[in-house]
């Protein structure tokens, strides 16, 4: 049976270099930009909306520097996320809303707060797959690794599931969600042409035709300074249970893309490829046996 929801994305370039703007206004400046985007979204009838990465700032694991600490906040009452609060409620849209957590003083997360639409905060997703690596992703320096499960929230619109950027690489996670009830996963990333650009339109599609759900995939647009570490190519996307992509943004421009996903699809997928079935978890424990064996000789 169809059941139709619009969903949408934003795709947006940081243009002001931190070598001449202050981080507060920065903040301020994409913050007030994806507002309006946010209210392009509202008046094209969007449901649920996700915003990129690190949303309000410029990708600054590009550079080790304890400045950077500036941008974080707590979760879900910190000043960014109050005002993305209030957007959900007035627009009645759930939002997915990816922010820099502090928790206590040292520990930091690389976060995404689910609301929706009468503004009512659902919960949180912590990055759980942390890079570390040239050129310029030094996102350990920044972030502590996840410890919130895979959680699937259930807006008023559709379930849920939030995986970020990097997590993206690791379908174990991916198909939690999809045994946990996801019916579309949104993925905010900050990723460059030149390192994973083609694997962008791969590894996102099998992960929907693996799980049978939808997957809106984000990433943020063009080059920031004063970092050379490569272009931020957008070509954000919706992709089906089948893996087809049905709509996708520019790789050179700012974006509010939507599209209108029937996840009535979901059940008719599901019931010709029965993988959800035909698991065999029992046979798995390798996975699991093949870390803690590396543990262990690492140990020694």
């Amino acid at each position: 049976m169809a059941r139709v929801v619009r969903c949408g994305l934003i795709q947006a370039r940081c243009e002001w270099s931190s070598e001449k703007f202050a981080l507060s206004e920065i903040r301020e400046r994409m913050i007030k930009k994806h507002e309006r985007l946010i209210a392009q979204a509202a008046k094209r009838g969007v449901k649920i909306l996700g915003l990129q990465e690190l949303f309000y700032g410029p990708y600054f694991p590009a550079e080790q520097q304890t400045r950077w600490y500036e941008l974080t906040e707590p979760v879900p009452n910190g000043p960014t996320l109050l005002r993305m609060q209030r957007l959900a409620k007035r627009y009645r849209m759930a939002m997915v809303v990816p922010i820099y957590e502090v928790d206590m003083p040292g520990v930091f997360y690389n976060t995404a707060a689910v609301f929706d639409a009468d503004g009512r905060y659902l919960g949180r997703y912590r990055k759980h797959h942390i890079p570390h690596c040239n050129p310029g992703f030094w996102e350990k320096f920044y972030f502590t690794p996840g410890n919130t499960g895979y959680p699937v929230f259930a807006t008023r619109y559709a379930k849920v599931g939030v995986y970020i950027c990097y997590d993206r690489h690791f379908p174990e996670g991916a198909r939690i969600l999809g045994l946990n009830g996801a019916e579309i996963v949104y993925n905010p990333s900050a990723t460059v042409a030149g390192l994973s650009e083609y694997l962008w339109e791969l590894e996102q599609p099998a992960h929907a035709v693996a799980n049978g759900y939808f997957v809106a995939a984000i990433n943020r647009v063009g080059t920031e300074q004063p970092w050379k570490i490569g272009e931020f190519y957008g070509k954000s996307y919706f992709c089906n249970p089948r893996g087809k992509i049905v709509a996708q943004s520019p790789r050179d421009k700012d974006e509010m893309l939507h599209a209108d996903l029937n996840l009535g699809e979901i059940d008719e997928v599901r019931a010709v490829w029965q993988f959800f079935r035909d698991r065999r978890p029992e046979s798995y424990g390798p996975i699991g046996r093949a870390s803690i064996a590396g543990e262990a000789e690492a140990s020694d």
